[in-house]
């Protein structure tokens, strides 16, 4: 039985590391298709795509935390398994501790002072004072760690807070007389102060979840739909080479009309002939950006690609739609558990709204509560949601860029972010999946982010010595949770995931951190409303600098209008043939440009 237990353990930790080397490769893709491509540096490369893969295997533990504790258990029996002794238990909680504040510890050492270092090293760059021999590497680097000097000052400041400083969740853990809290609370200075300086991180970084991955997880799903053009490559090509020939008609008429004359061509026709000249250059180029999304003119490779392309574009469509699904059921979920937790929390702000019990059906804890008990289900599962919540950040910090107030400092663009963009964008990334941990653990998917699938049997013991059977009354299996751990059976049975403990720690320990990233759930989910709403019905612009007058007015539809045209238009990109009307001429289709008169 022992054997079984080492088994399924070593399978999870396997699929962690699949898990952690395929977030390597996604951080490698990440970086190098946002960076310019001119001003490249290998060390902020480097320093972005190392942040990512640590960003993402913190994240990434949660479910590995989950599925070890509710491997120790007995669903059906309420039980421990026979292979699951203190000791072996103990083992387990111990390496998840170990990996988790090492991940933490690293990230944060990331955060404060490793990518400060990388930007200032970056700027320090002088290419002429370099050449004149001025600048060496001595001088560089000493004037990168003068600037960071300043973060581990800050650093140090942090750690002695939260070491010196008495905990409020000490003062008023007195009236809290459930095992649960009282074991949260029995830590040393040194986990006090590692709690402090993470609790604060976390609350920062929820600050920056509200703005970035509230708005990025509404318009994330409507960007895969939006992706898809409504008016198809063959029959924009056709309808833009018509208004190209009506065009350039147009401006030999106005030149003939006015050849010859002595005192020049009027006013009128010489502005009308200047905004037929510019609406040419608009033509031409939509012409052969066209031309190029058929492949015209390109070997068969890329013409096949891009019909490849065109196949598989209504998978992304669908994706799209069943992605603005997922985010309403996720924000419903989210709703349901932060009323619950208001109402019914057994202390309130002195412990940051830790729920006993679920007392409302919430769905996303169901599903998962119920694909646990096939793993890896709710593995993939909860990885495919930890991915959603961390796209839909570098979604937000993509569309809003990154700003002080109102005020835009840099803009996340692919192929042109500066290096100085793409640390600071790091750093924000580093915050803000700290608070994803947060919000997936505490209000996504409460119930089985602290126990999993555990349950205990809710039965008298025969003898004082024994542990409860529920073999012959399987009803009385109940499902682990917060308040049960007052009960010396549920003690015996129920082990809470390290990173529930972890984030209650803090809570408790530092109440006004739980309070702030609880009640800034609230203002996510209203950020997600308003964005979600607003985008339905007219989509905001996004990077118009770079996108034709077609473009822009396509970016002004709402989704609720323009989604049944993108199908038509992606069938008639597979097809190759443009939709005809009546008259056998090739429609132009929403937000095609017109001719002047």
């Amino acid at each position: 039985m022992a054997a079984a237990g080492y088994i399924q353990a070593s399978l999870i930790w396997v699929a962690y590391a699949v898990a952690v080397v395929v977030a390597f490769i996604a951080a490698g893709i990440t970086t190098f298709t946002w960076q310019t491509h001119r001003d490249r540096s290998a060390v902020v490369s480097t320093v972005a795509i190392i942040s990512i893969t640590s960003l993402l295997a913190t994240v990434f533990l949660l479910p590995v935390d989950i599925a070890l504790v509710s491997s120790t258990t007995s669903v059906a029996l309420g039980t421990k398994k026979d292979w699951a002794t203190p000791e072996r238990i103990n083992n387990i909680l111990l390496t998840l501790k170990i990996v988790y504040y090492s991940l933490y510890s690293f990230d944060a050492l990331l955060c404060l002072i490793v990518i400060p270092f990388s930007y200032f090293w970056y700027e320090e760059y002088d290419e002429v004072e370099e050449q004149e021999g001025r600048q060496t590497f001595g001088s560089r680097l000493w004037g990168a760690f003068k600037y960071t000097a300043a973060f581990i000052f800050l650093v140090v400041i942090i750690f002695l807070i939260g070491f010196f400083v008495p905990a409020a969740g000490n003062n008023e853990g007195k009236h809290l007389d459930l095992d649960f809290f009282k074991r949260l609370l029995d830590e040393n200075h040194g986990e006090k102060a590692l709690t402090f300086g993470l609790g604060l991180l976390i609350t920062l970084g929820t600050l920056l979840y509200i703005l970035y991955t509230g708005a990025g997880l509404a318009l994330l799903p409507i960007s895969f739909i939006k992706s898809a053009p409504s008016v198809s490559a063959p029959q924009l090509y056709e309808s833009t080479t018509s208004q190209l020939e009506q065009n350039r008609e147009r401006q030999r008429q106005l030149e003939l009309r006015n050849d010859g004359r002595a005192d020049g061509m009027p006013a009128k026709d010489r502005r009308e002939l200047d905004a037929l000249t510019r609406e040419e250059l608009t033509l031409v180029r939509r012409e052969r950006l066209a031309a190029e999304a058929q492949g015209q003119g390109k070997t068969f490779i890329v013409r096949a690609w891009a019909k490849i392309c065109a196949v598989f574009r209504p998978i992304k469509l669908i994706g799209g739609i069943l992605l603005v699904l997922l985010s309403l059921l996720i924000w419903v979920s989210m709703l349901i558990t932060g009323i619950d937790k208001a109402a019914n929390s057994v202390c309130k702000e002195h412990c940051g709204y830790i729920l006993a019990h679920i007392n409302v059906f919430q769905p996303i804890n169901w599903i998962f509560v119920k694909t646990a008990r096939a793993f890896p289900i709710d593995y993939v599962l909860m990885a495919l949601l930890i991915i959603l919540f961390f796209s839909s950040s570098i979604s937000g910090i993509a569309t809003i860029g990154i700003r002080f107030l109102w005020l835009r400092i840099f803009q996340i663009r692919k192929g042109r972010t500066a290096p100085q963009a793409l640390l600071m964008a790091t750093v924000m990334l580093a915050l803000i999946t700290l608070a994803i941990n947060y919000s997936i653990a505490m209000l996504v998917a409460p119930q089985y982010a602290t126990y999993g699938i555990q349950t205990f049997c809710d039965l008298p013991p025969h003898h004082s010595d024994q542990m409860p059977d529920c073999s012959k009354n399987p009803e009385a299996v109940k499902p682990c949770s917060e308040w049960v751990n007052s009960r010396s059976a549920a003690t015996q049975v129920c082990t809470p995931t390290v990173m529930s403990t972890f984030l209650n720690r803090v809570t408790l320990t530092w109440p006004v951190f739980g309070a702030i990233d609880f009640w800034a759930q609230f203002a996510f989910l209203g950020v997600f409303l308003i964005v979600f709403v607003t985008a339905l019905f007219r989509t905001p612009k996004l990077n118009l600098s770079d996108i034709d007058e077609e473009a822009e007015a396509d970016e002004e539809e709402g989704l609720l209008a323009s989604t049944g045209r993108r199908f038509g238009a992606t069938w008639q990109d597979i097809t190759g043939r443009p939709k005809r009307d009546t008259y056998g001429s090739a429609a132009t289709g929403s937000g095609s440009g017109s001719g002047s008169n």
